[in-house]
């Protein structure tokens, strides 16, 4: 069965089923904690965690995935590798355990002429989690799956939890049996080569609390809905349906591998190493055309890094295998081909996936053929002196000027025989980014090679700025680039970089925020810009999107940009300046600037000091900063040799470089900076700066953060009238506000105390008449009994705790309490010592009464708490605990 066929049932299968299909999501994780998406159940997540509600209580997808922790694994291993696809079915407080399991086992051994996969049963095995009951007997009792086959194993095989706090819960995994030729027999728990997983299903039911490892968490207790996660590997099952040995060898990855050894003339399964090389070109050219599909370019940073070392180590692998020229060209046709039935953006997207690949592959083959000499001459000196280490320098001078990604290195080293010294590579690389600020830079470069915008600075010229005296320019679009790839033209719809002959939009530098506005075309064509960068000096890349109409090189443009946002930017820029110069008065020369951000309305001065800054010290900034203002000091620039500005005493920007001739920004007899942005003409025209309060962003470092004009304003208005409510509430002057309302917090924090003081009497104030009707349940004293609403997990186990110190005489002691808490029913159970010598645990009876209210828990053998959805079934947890205790004892 080919894999698009597999894909096929499994969505059809699901769909007729009750479940809404969903398409793969991006391979561009939509989640800030990570690069990629490494699971099918991650574009769900937000829905899992409560955060968001689903489509529908059914889904099912076919989820693109990448991981890349073990990349130096893939090929020689049957299970590493890079891309996957992961189908799964989902389901958000529907259908659970006694719902999936069946459902999994119709779809695997449904005939083929049936619609399901076929699976010959008697080769299938299953494993569940330790103590979940629930699971195995659904497998046994419903499914009718023989016991022999089932095996129960811990938290690291059979939990599932995102590592972090969140969702969590038991799973129950699949397993195929390949045969003896794959090893012992004996099931999952004796050899994963032999039984290999193919199908995992979560029962996500419980909220995790913090750990580390796979088993080292507490269970906090229960989600507000059981849900389920599964996820089915498509090669997997397509290497176990198509007879092969590993998913490398699977129709869509055979294919690749049979245009490789075309190009080559290498033979598979002649040589394991070549074998080995063969089987990360497979990968590694599919992982690349999916990531590049999905919007990832090359790059040296994030997912961009990700893309470039794996294409590259494709690139790399083929040149091992004998390939001499080019193959990204033949590899990707073949990747497109076998997997665009799948993927149908993979062919419709085909030329710009090209392009971006091939310029990888150009600039690659460039630097191997540079870098290759280097490095070879850097091995034989380091053997030539009895190294075995090849020196950071020499790594780090790869990198930067070959662009070898140090994994490369490592292998082409480790292949000559010595190691690298990894340390050395990373100081010099950390060195490199703190001079060049690698994360403006990254903004800056955008999607596009910085070759690009290079072609048009040599071609065009630099971009005159026309900003400082005008807000509209005529121009002339000189530069295209269409998804961060060259281009002659782009229509309606298009993401685009415009670089113009010249232009009025300031491009984002010296904490300024760029301007944004819109690019008209004498055909009507409007381009809406919405940030400008200067990935190369003085080329300004306007950042935006084709509203209307068709844009081409050598048009002419009319550039006008947001009036109103330029104002407000200017303001919040001078506004920098009067405060650095302030803080400056205040606190000394040390106070020097360490980054800033002025956007409309409001800006971020960041500056160096041992510690916080005193309040009356940033009052009396605030105030003399104002009083600035009312003098109404004319803003002037004017451009200079940068000897001249330091003879004025000019103050530099941190981190900016500066030619020889600068331009310098004086307030008055107040400020003088060197600056490139734009500002006020009048210091009367900032209105009004007033300032939000300061704080630590690392180690002599601060923040102060602060509002502009309109906005300050606004902020004060607000606070005048929240003061003006509070006057009314504790008939007080605004001076008397702040002794009245600690004196009133003061109050209500003691009558807190005294309340609850009161009630946790009030509840072991019952302690003696609940143990005093202890019922005798053959020969153990049960205590059962449901205490008033509202009371606190903490004080019904303080209660039940009490109540079994109060029976003495060395009887067997069981104490069950309950309560309702926000609708929800409670449950603590305790035993005595004599009660944990019959058998009976505190654990297996909160498990027991959780069940009947229609919930979890858990605990130690002596305390126990647990709770569920029904506080109706109260009665049945009781009944519950009673059975277990007269049949245990």
């Amino acid at each position: 069965m080919e894999s698009a066929e597999i894909r096929r049932r499994w969505l059809s299968f699901f769909e007729e089923r009750g479940h809404t299909v969903v398409p793969s999501a991006s391979l561009i994780a939509d989640d800030p904690t990570l690069l990629l998406v490494p699971a099918g159940m991650v574009p769900f997540k937000p829905y899992f965690l409560g955060e968001a509600k689903p489509p529908a209580p059914r889904l099912a997808s076919v989820q693109k995935c990448v991981r890349t922790p073990d990349i130096e694994e893939v090929g020689k291993t049957t299970r590493h590798g890079t891309f996957f696809q992961m189908c799964g079915n989902f389901s958000f407080g529907d259908y659970f355990k006694e719902g999936v399991i069946p459902l999994a086992w119709e779809l695997l051994t449904t005939p083929v002429a049936n619609g399901g996969y076929g699976l010959d049963p008697e080769r299938l095995w299953v494993t569940v989690y330790l103590d979940d009951d629930e699971a195995a007997s659904v497998w046994t009792d419903k499914v009718g799956f023989p016991a022999e086959r089932l095996q129960r194993l811990g938290k690291k095989e059979n939990y599932w939890s995102m590592g972090v706090p969140g969702p969590c819960g038991p799973c129950s995994e699949i397993f195929y049996d390949r045969g003896p030729e794959f090893g012992e027999e004996g099931g999952p728990a004796v050899n994963d080569e032999r039984y290999v997983e193919i199908w995992n299903l979560v029962f996500m039911q419980y909220e995790r609390g913090a750990g580390d490892g796979k088993e080292d968490f507490e269970i906090l207790g229960d989600l507000p809905s059981k849900n389920i996660d599964t996820g089915l590997g498509l090669e997997r099952l397509a290497m176990v349906l198509q007879g092969v040995h590993n998913m490398f060898e699977i129709d869509t990855s055979m294919a690749v591998i049979d245009k490789a050894t075309e190009l080559t003339g290498v033979r598979y399964g002649a040589d394991a190493a070549s074998d080995v090389s063969l089987r990360v070109v497979t990968d590694h050219m599919r992982t690349s055309a999916m990531l590049i599909g999905d919007g990832v370019t090359p790059g040296n940073e994030g997912r961009g890094y990700v893309l470039r070392r794996i294409l590259r180590r494709a690139v790399r692998n083929m040149r091992l295998l004998g390939a001499t020229g080019p193959v990204v060209a033949d590899l990707l046709d073949v990747v497109i081909r076998s997997m665009g039935e799948q993927y149908p953006e993979l062919i419709t997207d085909r030329s710009r996936i090209e392009t971006v690949a091939l310029a990888e592959e150009a600039a690659f083959l460039k630097a191997i053929k540079g870098g290759t000499n280097i490095l070879d001459t850097a091995v034989t000196e380091t053997k030539a002196a009895g190294g075995s280490v090849l020196a950071g320098d020499k790594a780090f001078l790869l990198h930067d000027t070959w662009g070898f990604p140090i994994d490369l290195t490592l292998e082409m080293a480790a292949e000559q025989g010595l190691s690298v010294d990894e340390d050395g590579f990373r100081r010099l690389m950390k060195e490199q980014r703190d001079r060049a600020k690698a994360d403006a830079r990254a903004k800056k470069t955008g999607h596009a090679d910085l070759s690009a915008y290079r072609r048009v600075a040599d071609t065009s010229g630099a971009t005159e700025f026309t900003g400082y005296t005008g807000t509209e320019s005529e121009s002339v679009i000189v530069g295209l680039l269409v998804d961060g790839v060259p281009s002659p033209a782009a229509t309606e719809g298009d993401e685009v970089e415009v670089v113009l002959d010249r232009t009025p939009f300031y491009a984002e530098g010296g904490g300024q925020l760029a301007d944004q506005g819109r690019i008209r075309l004498d055909t009507g064509a409007v381009i809406q810009v919405r940030d400008v960068q200067q990935p190369v000096p003085g080329v300004s890349v306007h950042k935006g999107s084709v509203q209307v109409g068709e844009v081409t090189v050598g048009a002419p443009a009319l550039a006008a940009i947001d009036t109103r946002r330029r104002r407000a930017i200017a303001r919040a820029h001078s506004a920098t300046h009067l405060t650095h110069q302030a803080l400056r008065d205040a606190l000394g020369p040390t106070a020097a600037q360490a980054g800033s951000e002025n956007s409309p309305g409001r800006f971020r001065f960041d500056f160096g000091s041992p510690a916080a800054v005193p309040g009356t010290v940033l009052t009396d900034v605030e105030q003399k900063i104002n009083e600035v203002l009312a003098r109404e000091l004319d803003v002037q620039a004017e451009v200079m040799s940068i000897d001249e500005a330091k003879k004025q005493g000019a103050i530099a920007e941190f981190g900016e470089k500066y030619g020889e001739r600068v331009r310098v920004v004086t307030i008055g007899d107040f400020s003088k900076e060197l600056c490139g942005g734009t500002h006020v003409g009048n210091t009367a025209q900032l209105g009004l700066v007033k300032l939000l309060g300061e704080s630590s962003i690392g180690s002599g470092v601060r923040r102060i953060e602060a509002l502009v004009g309109v906005d300050a304003y606004h902020f004060l208005a607000k606070e005048h009238t929240v003061v003006a409510q509070l006057q009314e509430l504790v008939k007080g002057r605004s001076e008397e506000l702040p002794e009245r309302i600690a004196g009133m917090l003061a109050k209500l924090k003691d009558a807190e105390k005294e309340i609850e003081k009161f009630r946790a009497e009030k509840v072991l104030a019952a302690a003696a008449g609940l143990a005093g009707g202890a019922k005798d349940v053959r020969g153990t004293a049960l205590v059962t009994g449901q205490v008033p609403d509202g009371t606190s997990a903490d004080d019904l186990r303080r209660l039940v705790l009490d109540v079994r110190g109060r029976i003495t005489g060395g009887r067997p002691a069981v104490v069950a309490l309950f309560t309702t808490a926000n609708g929800r029913p409670l449950t603590v159970i305790a035993t005595n010592e004599a009660a944990r010598e019959r058998g009976l645990k505190a654990g297996d009876l909160v498990r027991a009464a959780a069940k009947a209210l229609g919930g979890g828990g858990g605990g130690k053998p002596d305390v126990a708490q647990g709770g569920g959805q029904n506080p109706e079934a109260v009665g049945d947890a009781v009944a519950a605990v009673e059975r277990l205790v007269a049949g245990t004892a």
